[in-house]
């Protein structure tokens, strides 16, 4: 059993080591896994994001071992080592506390537990599906791009203090598009034909108008730190969607300081916005119907051997007992339904030719079969 003095010793090495890994993230292809790993863990604070990226930057979907064998039906592969993330301890305040802390909040945190979880690789069972999935598939097509960026333009301009407007790329000196700091403007070249391309350059210019305006309290960073950031937020925005923008994106990583404390704070300036833009799409598209899960080609229950009918039976009642969204529990109730009706079916088929093939055996007179009713 290590001692209170290696715990924290371990837990300092851990922080130390996602410290020299962010410091690595001056090279073009680092920086690229450190903001994969960003978007696919905006929801993770900071410092966990740090600590996922140093521990396995190709980790895409994490969870403890309990959550994924009770929320996703699968196990940890023996041998599997765990990534550490940091959980607050938070403890109940006596009056003596609050007093010496000088605070009137009844629970603090007082400290840090790293808790052990496993990516998704670590793990073997039922497939782990995702809405970003889904929406990968549907953005593939023109027509759904082009409306995810109306409505992302058309929500700027109507539920924001910005003002988006189209004008000829001709008109831009080589320019997809720029932010106006002094009128608040966003101005987009229209006739880009590369559909993705534009709606990358509306998420750029909307990080310039939140990290870069003449509020805002990084106003003065420095061009090229500006250009870096906003395109890291647009390309964290455009794979949380599942469009790999790579082939034009990150193309100021090589002007990074590498300064560690300029680092820290930029990755958290990108991170703030990157969190509004995602959560702003992933409105748009649920408006959209973008994020739907398609509907799965029905399953013809006929074709299914008997253990796969039972099996998925079994499946079903498992996710009706766990669901919590009426609307997704009442979709499952129907399907297990019809799984149901299908079983049921083929056992009176069974039985039905099992009589016809052996018509020696005395069949239950319809007064009897009503006795046996309850």
């Amino acid at each position: 059993m290590p001692n209170k003095a290696d715990v924290k010793a371990w837990k300092a090495q851990l922080v130390a080591q996602a410290e020299q890994q962010i410091l690595k993230v001056t090279d073009s292809g680092q920086f690229k896994k450190y903001l994969n790993t960003l978007a696919k863990f905006h929801h993770y604070s900071a410092r966990n994001i740090d600590l996922i990226y140093a521990q396995n930057p190709q980790a895409t979907q994490v969870a403890g071992f309990k959550q994924w064998q009770t929320d996703f039906n699968r196990t940890v592969n023996k041998g599997a080592k765990s990534i550490r993330i940091a959980a607050p301890i938070i403890k109940k305040l006596t009056p003596a506390e609050q007093k010496r802390l000088d605070t009137t909040d009844e629970r603090a945190i007082v400290g840090y537990r790293y808790l052990p979880i496993f990516d998704v690789a670590q793990t073997s069972g039922d497939p782990v599906l995702s809405a970003k999935d889904f929406v990968k598939e549907n953005l593939a097509d023109h027509q759904n791009v082009t409306s995810l960026y109306n409505a992302f333009k058309d929500y700027l301009n109507q539920q924001t203090d910005l003002k988006v407007s189209e004008v000829p790329l001709a008109t831009l000196n080589g320019a997809k598009g720029y932010f106006q700091p002094s009128t608040n403007e966003i101005v987009i070249g229209g006739d880009e034909p590369d559909n993705a391309l534009k709606l990358k350059t509306l998420y750029h210019e909307y990080a310039h108008s939140q990290l870069h305006g003449l509020k805002s309290a990084f106003k003065d960073r420095p061009r090229a730190y500006q250009e870096t950031q906003a395109e890291a937020v647009a390309y964290v925005a455009m794979q949380n969607i599942g469009v790999d923008t790579s082939n034009y994106s990150l193309g100021y990583v090589a002007t990074w300081a590498k300064d560690k404390a300029v680092i820290h704070s930029a990755l958290s300036e990108i991170q703030q916005v990157s969190n509004k833009v995602i959560e702003l799409s992933d409105g748009l598209t649920k408006q959209l119907g973008l994020q739907e899960a398609p509907k799965e080609p029905e399953h013809d229950l006929k074709k299914l051997s008997a253990h796969d009918l039972n099996k998925s039976y079994q499946g079903l009642q498992q996710q009706v007992q766990q669901a919590t969204n009426p609307q997704q529990k009442s979709e499952l109730k129907n399907k297990l339904n019809d799984v149901h009706q299908e079983i049921s079916e083929r056992t009176q088929k069974q039985l039905k030719a099992f009589a016809e093939q052996n018509p020696e055996i005395k069949q239950p007179r319809q007064d009897e079969s009503q006795q046996i009713k309850r």
